[in-house]
């Protein structure tokens, strides 16, 4: 009997250290060690999101129940109603510059009536034809693109390649009161852009408008402004 069992030691003993080698040959503790090591240090994806920076923590009290609204407050600090809330740094995106206060609120458009827009033109071309002779002239009635929004000023192109310079350059625009507002004119596109929006918004035109432009040198203007708005005003005027 105890022969029986000392030899049935002797083959397990034996199969154990087969076992083994066998597991030794296929690798196997070595691919479990690493699958036991990847498990415990998870890799971050390169795509993951970058979690905000807790700045602090504060005990807030668990919402109470909609039934309970009618009965007195409980001390929250004698019941474990509490629960830690982490609050994050907040990241704000760059805002960009908004120049909506030097901008006409285009919601308060002023849109000109025919009978105004008419009239203003037909003053405008009464002024022209008491100008100086010598200094070429033309009237431009003004429209929203030229007073709110694209703030841009196209020219009467046959004027343009007979008076103007075929290459860009910086045209003056002299107002009644002789103050000057310079300008870039665009030869290529015939008309005035950075600084005609100044110049509109200092003289508040809108649309009806009309103005004459007279060319005294030959890159500046003199400029004459008929408004739009004055349309009946010498009517009601002369009936008082």
């Amino acid at each position: 009997m105890v022969m029986s069992k000392m030899k049935y030691e002797e083959m397990r003993h034996q199969r154990m250290e087969e076992n083994k080698k066998k597991l030794e040959q296929l690798h196997l503790p070595l691919l479990s060690q690493a699958l036991h090591k990847s498990a415990s240090s998870p890799k971050i994806s390169p795509n993951q999101k970058v979690k905000p920076r807790p700045v602090g923590t504060e005990l807030v009290a668990v919402r109470r129940s909609g039934r309970l609204t009618n009965k007195p407050t409980p001390d929250y600090k004698e019941f474990s109603y509490f629960r830690q809330v982490t609050f994050y740094e907040r990241v704000l995106m760059p805002r960009r510059i908004s120049y909506s206060k030097s901008r006409r609120d285009l919601e308060n458009r002023v849109y000109a009536s025919d009978e105004a827009r008419a009239w203003a033109i037909d003053e405008a071309e009464k002024l022209e034809s008491t100008l100086e002779e010598g200094y070429p002239s033309f009237v431009k009635p003004m429209l929203q693109s030229h007073v709110t929004g694209g703030f841009w000023l196209g020219l009467p192109n046959h004027f343009c390649k007979k008076h103007l310079p075929k290459r860009d350059d910086t045209v003056t625009l002299v107002d009644e009161q002789g103050e000057e507002w310079p300008t870039v004119y665009l030869a290529q596109k015939t008309g005035l852009s950075g600084g005609w929006r100044k110049f509109s918004l200092e003289h508040d035109l809108v649309d009806g408008d009309a103005l004459v432009f007279q060319l005294t040198r030959p890159t500046v203007f003199k400029v004459y402004i008929i408004r739009g708005g004055d349309f009946g005003k010498e009517e009601n005027s002369g009936e008082d």
